[in-house]
């Protein structure tokens, strides 16, 4: 009977994955997550350490608050606890191997190659247990078309990724065809692939930043101006967007002012774990204002 009522259990686990596990650890891990999207990492922490009751849930959002922070050793290490009490849970695997993609980012070129291939192997496996996980067949596609052969990547592999892709979304499917074509130079495909991509969701803003880079790429500023018009009017205060726009300054050496205006409104405004990482525009703030 035990062994029955324990396979029950996994099978729960299986079906209902992270949300299932949420509701289990009840309102201490409502607290966390509340902290952790208003990025208050340590807070976070410091809630999730405190309790006893340390399940998939709680070890997950340990690692995530913990690359929030930029301790990937440390998130790599909550997050394989995580995926060994849910073994079926994509959404773990998923972070498992963003920890251990940015590990192998800012680690040596000694143990980087280990690194990438763990993260390959665990985006893999989050697709592998819920193909229709679209965050993860966007990290995987990322991961095939950026990474060489001998660590797994491909464009034979990201093509049938963003396949997989369109299916899910059709208009993220043709943003994974723009970067296919940007990738082989072909910047008039791109374009085209990303203005479909616009035409499907036209309210969401991400689609417009990419135009506006691609555009910045080419030194078409006018018309990356126009992009970013466009994105403002649908989200006219979105840190996201003030992020990126002082980004794309930047990278054109124009509107330096400007640009440093923005990371100064991005670093005030109240941010969620979306945005791109405080640290980084400090970063960017840095060089502006040493040009």
């Amino acid at each position: 009977m035990k062994n029955k009522q324990g396979d029950r259990v996994k099978r729960l686990i299986s079906i209902f994955g992270f949300a299932w596990l949420a509701w289990a650890s009840g309102p201490d891990l409502d607290r966390a997550r509340k902290l952790y999207n208003l990025t208050r990492f340590q807070q976070s922490l410091e809630v999730l350490q405190a309790g006893s009751n340390k399940d998939a849930a709680v070890y997950e959002l340990m690692g995530r608050n913990y690359y929030g922070q930029g301790e990937f050793k440390k998130a790599t290490e909550a997050l394989e606890k995580a995926v060994a009490l849910a073994p079926g849970n994509s959404g773990c695997h998923l972070w498992l191997g963003r920890a251990y993609g940015r590990r192998a980012e800012t680690s040596s070129m000694i143990t980087a190659p280990g690194f990438a291939n763990k993260a390959r192997q665990f985006f893999e496996k989050a697709v592998q247990l819920n193909p229709g996980n679209l965050e993860a067949q966007s990290d995987l596609f990322e991961y095939y078309l950026e990474a060489p052969g001998f660590l797994g990547g491909g464009n034979d592999k990201a093509s049938a990724t963003a396949a997989q892709i369109a299916r899910i979304s059709p208009s993220e499917g043709y943003w994974a065809q723009a970067r296919l074509a940007e990738k082989r130079k072909e910047f008039s495909s791109a374009e085209a692939h990303l203005r479909r991509a616009v035409e499907l969701a036209p309210h969401q803003i991400g689609r417009l930043i990419d135009l506006a880079r691609l555009f910045t790429k080419q030194g078409r500023y006018q018309e990356a101006d126009l992009s970013l018009a466009k994105a403002e009017q649908i989200a006219p205060n979105s840190p996201k967007l003030m992020f990126a726009k002082a980004d794309l300054y930047i990278k054109g050496k124009r509107n330096l002012d400007v640009a440093r205006e923005l990371l100064k409104r991005y670093l005030s405004s109240s941010l969620t774990p979306e945005d791109p990482p405080r640290a980084a525009a400090e970063k960017l703030l840095k060089q502006v204002q040493g040009s």
